[in-house]
């Protein structure tokens, strides 16, 4: 992207309920938080979003703060590429990567698809979450979106019932496929309960199910079911220490760092053999625009943040069934 010595930047937070409450292993939440920045040339402006994510060490503040240490650089021409290096990898540099692609794709006026190299991007399937709750409420949960073609389960809870979990989603959703987030909740001593019971009720993948730096135990083991490294994997920098442990790599734009990194990376995550997963935080779609062109190459995509919101953003995705849309200009690229 040429340099300008004329960007401006604007940065927010904002709060967004979830209808209801969205449960994992570590905790519930019932509103979204996410900081949205907006970048100007004077002419047209660029926004991108990005969700502060407490498990990497990050906070509003924190993310607002990173991305207000840049207003200097970007006001002195900073671009898209030179901020790869000015910024690590997280949540902050998201929000200002997603921002210069929305730019850009404004001032040259083509699509931010266009500009990856994807001039038609398609509908997509994606999953619809299963929150983490009794065995009882997920197969209720389940059975109201048994029509949806994918379906992904929250599991890792503490008190054993994960197996009984699963079964009661598989029977209450015959024909979903199912896969599994543990979200780093299951110990290398129950692994195999769990894996198979996951297989016996026919889930095609097992995202994180044991916690970073204490996967080990997954190095060349025999499993029943593909496993999906997340919070294990980052951006490029972690694919070497998955080799063998798992056989997919869950991508998400609020990890890598931005659109930027997250195609490289499944560039070379594919170039390693690994499946490609494009997944998001819970967040509006603004924050699923940018990884709807990452998703347009993974294996599975779990990019229905705005389905868990009370309300999404104006001129935001459209959602039919299990199908996304991907963006149109009023919203981003």
């Amino acid at each position: 992207m040429p340099s300008s010595p004329h960007i401006t930047l604007k940065v927010a937070a904002e709060r967004w309920p979830i209808a209801g409450s969205f449960t994992i292993s570590r905790g519930a939440k019932t509103e979204a938080l996410v900081v949205v920045v907006e970048l100007g040339d004077g002419g047209v402006t660029g926004r991108g979003e990005c969700v502060p994510y407490a498990r990497y060490g990050e906070s509003v503040d924190t993310v607002m703060a990173a991305i207000e240490a840049m207003r200097g650089p970007l006001g002195n021409g900073l671009t898209r590429m030179a901020l790869q290096a000015a910024m690590p990898p997280g949540a902050a540099r998201n929000a200002v990567d997603c921002a210069f692609w929305d730019l850009e794709a404004k001032r040259s006026g083509q699509s931010a698809a266009a500009l990856v190299g994807v001039p038609s991007p398609c509908p997509l399937t994606t999953a619809f979450t299963i929150s983490l709750a009794d065995p009882a409420s997920m197969a209720a949960a389940a059975g109201k979106a048994a029509n949806r073609a994918l379906l992904k389960v929250k599991l890792g809870g503490s008190d054993g019932n994960d197996p009984a979990r699963i079964a009661a989603v598989r029977t209450a959703a015959p024909e979903a496929t199912l896969i599994v987030d543990a979200n780093e909740g299951w110990s290398e001593e129950t692994l195999a309960i769990h894996l198979a019971a996951c297989a016996s009720a026919g889930v095609v993948l097992v995202e994180q199910p044991l916690p970073e730096g204490r996967d080990q135990a997954l190095a060349g083991m025999r499993r029943p079911i593909p496993l999906c490294a997340d919070e294990s994997v980052h951006d490029r920098a972690s694919l070497n220490a998955l080799a063998g442990k798992y056989d997919a790599v869950n991508i998400k734009l609020d990890k890598t760092g931005g659109l930027t990194e997250a195609l490289a990376m499944a560039e070379a995550a594919t170039a390693q053999g690994f499946a490609i997963f494009a997944g998001c935080m819970v967040a509006t779609s603004l924050s699923m625009a940018p990884a709807m062109l990452l998703a347009q190459s993974a294996r599975f995509v779990d990019l229905d943040g705005p389905l868990l919101l009370a309300r999404d953003r104006d001129h935001g995705l459209r959602y039919e069934g299990s199908l996304v849309y991907p963006p149109g200009a009023a919203l981003w690229g």
